[in-house]
């Protein structure tokens, strides 16, 4: 694997590899001896557990670290510990296949290598919570709460800024539907993540599910996640149609079909994360009469998507990561 994302990253111009570590202790001395823009790391070495060296990193040496993951369950859960610790991003290592998915692979190394340099670096999260402690509402809760509906999108940097929104919604809030850009092996591990966080319940959506409030409905990774009416409430329904900006679930897919479906009484929000994924599809919310919301780009990791979106007149406010909650909760007076 040290080969191959070698000689991946050395094939792009723009990008140089300054060395190579077989293990932690080796790699603490060669970076703060190379001092490097960007880190790739795997989890699993020898002689020290990856998630100790990435928490020893961050507090001696922050640096925007990309792990190298595998595509298991067990490599999602610790995926999932290390973006808590502090790592950027992730990419999942290729199982043997064809050229084509090798150089999918390539593709999305240097992409979120190039994202990440020179990113905003956050403080570390402070350890999950089991306890569910609703956060106090901000004004009274409208009819909106049951006739309304919030919709969530997000990539590089996305599973903490998810986590830091959904943390501090009460249960007295309208449905939720999020899509994150991540893999089929991490969808389920980081919704019950989130729902282990606070008063909203979270579950990964399976598809038929009537959208209820106080409950928040995360796309597996291998479907287009929608919102359909049936009656008098949404459910929702998943697709394995075409990748959309290159994703699938895409943002995209997500907030059009909550345009379409639910029009002014959504609230869309688009988090940190890198390319254009969401934009159009908030704009086409913010046309049906859906309030929106972007995140700034001091809170962002990466000011990509929410930049697009306001680029193209798609936000109605921006706000910070730690504001967006109470912004939503004015906006449900």
């Amino acid at each position: 694997m040290r080969k191959l994302l070698t000689e991946i990253i050395g094939r792009a111009p723009d990008l140089e590899v300054l060395g190579c570590a077989q293990d932690p202790l080796v790699a603490l001395d060669m970076i703060q001896a190379l001092n490097p823009d960007v880190l790739t790391l795997d989890v699993e070495m020898p002689r020290m557990d990856g998630l100790e060296f990435l928490e020893q990193l961050m507090k001696l040496r922050p640096l925007p670290v990309v792990m190298i993951s595998s595509q298991t369950a067990r490599g999602s859960e610790t995926t999932l510990k290390a973006l808590e610790l502090g790592a950027l991003d992730y990419v999942t290592k290729p199982n043997a296949g064809s050229k084509a998915l090798l150089q999918d692979f390539a593709d999305e190394v240097r992409d979120k290598i190039r994202a990440v340099r020179g990113a905003h670096l956050r403080r570390p999260s402070p350890p999950a919570v089991a306890a569910r402690k609703a956060t106090p509402l901000v004004g009274a809760p409208s009819r909106l709460i049951n006739d309304g509906l919030i919709a969530i999108g997000a990539s590089t940097g996305g599973t903490e800024a998810i986590k830091e929104v959904i943390m501090r919604l009460p249960a007295a809030v309208p449905g939720i539907v999020m899509v994150q850009h991540m893999p089929e092996a991490f969808t389920p591990s980081f919704a019950k993540r989130l729902d282990s966080l606070g008063a909203v319940r979270v579950i990964e959506a399976q598809g038929g599910e009537r959208i209820r409030p106080g409950h928040a409905y995360l796309a597996p990774g291998h479907s287009h996640l929608t919102v359909k009416r049936s009656g008098t409430v949404w459910v929702t329904e998943l697709t394995k149609s075409e990748p959309v900006n290159r994703h699938r679930p895409a943002v995209d897919v997500l907030f059009n079909s909550v345009a379409r479906e639910v029009g002014k009484t959504a609230i869309g929000i688009i988090l940190t994360g890198m390319g254009k994924d969401g934009a159009a599809g908030m704009q086409a919310m913010r046309q049906a009469g859906a309030w929106t919301i972007g995140q700034d780009q001091e809170s962002c990791v990466v000011y990509g998507m929410p930049r697009e979106a306001a680029m193209i007149g798609a936000v109605s406010e921006v706000a910070s990561l730690g504001n967006i909650a109470e912004r939503l909760m004015l906006r449900l007076k």
